[in-house]
């Protein structure tokens, strides 16, 4: 299995020890990314991706490798520190740059026979806000089988994290690990996903712009073919 993991953050707390933790128990090639090291510009809302293609993007050469791994992962895990109640700033930002490729835009087709996981991690709350920012985006590109793991750490480092509660962290990782290995290589699209889909269709009636008109049509979308009867290796 192919996973690719993008970290919200820059440095190898908390989640970032359970984030690699699940790739290494689900088992596979694993590419890591962290931001903003490897990745720290913004969104500079010049709509060029939405108007012209992603390629015009000027961030677009520096975040090919991530989209590549992104392309090219069975499991895709998304892991942030809670910050104020949410994502990293670096979190959001990144994915800021993939709106584009929101169903009301250019889905990739190979996303939705993905899965993914996200991971927060908080010395109090906000776990649950943090995952719905990173597992919003992955549900609007096609993602369906979504794994969703907040961890009330009670620590501000690995280190200190009580030993009990790192045996129940590590009792859900298991616990995700094996429902993630039991989908592997069988992953379709879940009745939700086809109906956001499909309402999407209606609503852009086959994209907002030219660029997503021309996509939806050399997709076979606009008439009667849909991302989920495409081969996943499309």
């Amino acid at each position: 299995m192919n996973i690719a993991i993008v970290h919200g953050q820059s440095h190898k707390g908390s989640t970032w020890h359970i984030a690699e933790a699940l790739a290494e128990k689900v088992g596979g090639d694993v590419t890591s990314f962290m931001l903003p090291r490897d990745f720290s510009d913004f969104c500079v809302g010049c709509n060029q991706c939405f108007m012209k293609g992603e390629a015009y993007c000027p961030h677009f050469e520096q975040l090919a490798p991530m989209t590549k791994a992104l392309d090219e992962a069975d499991l895709i895990i998304l892991a942030s520190p809670v910050y104020v109640y949410h994502a990293t700033g670096a979190m959001k930002a990144f994915l800021d740059h993939y709106a584009y490729r929101w169903m009301l835009h250019r889905p990739e087709t190979k996303m939705f026979f993905k899965q993914a996981a996200v991971i927060s991690t908080a010395a109090g709350g906000g776990t649950r806000s943090a995952n719905k920012d990173m597992a919003d985006s992955l549900a609007f590109w096609g993602i369906s089988k979504i794994e969703k793991l907040g961890f009330n750490v009670r620590a501000v480092n690995w280190a200190s994290v009580p030993p009990e509660r790192k045996v129940k962290i590590a009792a859900q990782i298991d616990k995700a690990a094996r429902r993630i290995q039991k989908r592997a290589g069988r992953v379709t699209p879940s009745f939700k996903t086809k109906a956001m889909f499909n309402l999407m269709r209606r609503i852009s009636r086959g994209g907002l712009t030219e660029t997503d008109k021309a996509y939806w049509n050399q997709q076979g979308w606009s008439g009667k073919g849909r991302p989920w009867k495409a081969s996943k290796n499309q």
